[in-house]
């Protein structure tokens, strides 16, 4: 018993760990927003590529990354990824030096590549690591820990410096990306010689194919529908997410707020409740489709507030966009990647693709800023929400 218990925990805590490093790497770019629009004078649109860079990385990257685990395996597929990310956080030095914004968009994209081969590698991990049914409800774990990180990045950069970001000097960023570096090239240490199993899923050997009887005669993985119509969703699905959770100190300093990074905290908050609740609830009273929808009406809820209530109260209808988002990516992964068999690597790679949401909807919410206003410039996430909803309702039972 303990050497099972063993089996599933320790891996746990090492991918709640790399999850983390995933958050605080992307919270990052909710810092560098602002900052840049101030040091380099450049619009709200420009100054949201650096999420674009950032989340370009999973377009082009998204594939490739599922072939290189083919070959060298989970757990060394995570060691290269921290050598990326550290590659690409040293970038931001020069970037700063040279006060360059397409220096800056290389060293994100860097830093983007290291975190799709990451992604690709730890979501399919945590997926197939137990039962499916079981997997929102892992994955839910590994959100909490990917969510605090993204406030915590701005918070230790704030703290590190020691000024008000609207105060900071692109120099000052030097000692917090140091000392940034060095941790992750540790984290890269630990992925190494972390005891990992390597684990497939049902049917992706030909000794378990015959379990698996929905995917055994396809021939390509454009085949699945479910599949397909949930990287639409997932694609929509971290478009929006990543506007809650990238705009707030951006769109706080924007409305007049003081303290602007101090708002960081308010979708991350919205997020970890979510995900206490899908650890609690899913699979023993909802499924992940119900869990699905109701988390796509309350983020349809949190939208349309964010929009009409007066703005120093909208952006704490940021929480409910944030909580509301919450169970979508727990819920999405297994119901997308179900019964693939053969073709899970494959269709993890596609969904990592589709992170690449994180890169347009941003941009487009940051132009759409500059053009009707930031707290307007929400409407985008509507839409978004609402396929979502079809998703839950009926896209992810299409066969």
């Amino acid at each position: 018993m303990d050497s099972k218990r063993n089996y599933f925990l320790v891996p746990m805590i090492v991918i709640g760990i790399m999850f983390f490093a995933i958050g605080f790497a992307l919270g990052i770019n909710s810092y560098l927003i602002p900052l840049l629009k101030n040091s380099l004078h450049v619009s709200s649109g420009e100054s949201y590529l650096i999420l674009a860079a950032t989340f370009s990385a999973f377009l082009i990257f998204g594939y490739p990354a599922s072939l290189v685990i083919g070959k060298i395996g989970y757990k060394n597929t995570m060691m290269l990824s921290f050598l990326m990310f550290a590659t690409g956080f040293y970038l931001f030095i020069p970037s700063a030096k040279s006060e360059s914004l397409p220096l800056f968009l290389l060293a994100s994209f860097v830093s983007g590549m290291g975190n799709a081969f990451l992604q690709a590698s730890v979501n399919p991990y945590i997926t197939i690591l137990g039962p499916m049914e079981s997997a929102a409800k892992r994955i839910s774990f590994m959100g909490i820990a990917n969510k605090l990180a993204w406030p915590v990045a701005p918070l230790f950069l704030a703290l590190i410096i020691g000024k008000s970001v609207e105060d900071v000097q692109l120099q000052d960023i030097n000692i917090p990306f140091y000392m940034i570096i060095g941790v992750f090239l540790l984290l890269g240490v630990l992925s190494y010689f972390s005891p990992l199993p390597e684990v497939k899923a049902v049917g992706e050997d030909e000794e378990s194919a015959a379990e698996c009887a929905y995917a055994a005669n396809k021939t390509s993985i454009w085949q699945f529908p479910h599949l397909l119509l949930g990287v639409l969703a997932l694609f929509l699905y971290v478009g929006v997410e990543t506007v809650s959770l990238g705009t707030l100190v951006d769109y706080a300093e924007s409305i007049g707020l003081p303290n602007a990074e101090l708002y960081a905290w308010i979708a991350p908050a919205g997020m970890v409740i979510g995900y206490i609740c899908g650890i609690i609830f899913i699979p023993k009273y909802i499924s992940q489709a119900n869990a699905l929808l109701i988390c796509s009406i309350l983020a349809i809820f949190g939208s349309f507030m964010v929009v009409f209530t007066p703005a120093d109260i909208s952006i704490w209808f940021i929480l409910f966009m944030a909580l509301g988002c919450s169970l979508m990516w727990p819920a999405l992964w297994p119901l997308a990647m179900t019964d693939l068999g053969r073709f899970t690597k494959a269709g993890s790679s596609l969904l990592v693709i589709a992170i690449v949401g994180g890169a347009i909807i941003p941009t487009a919410y940051g132009f759409l800023k500059d053009a009707i206003g930031p707290q307007q410039a929400y409407w985008l996430c509507v839409p978004c929400f609402l396929y979502i909803l079809f998703y839950a309702l009926k896209g992810h039972k299409v066969r």
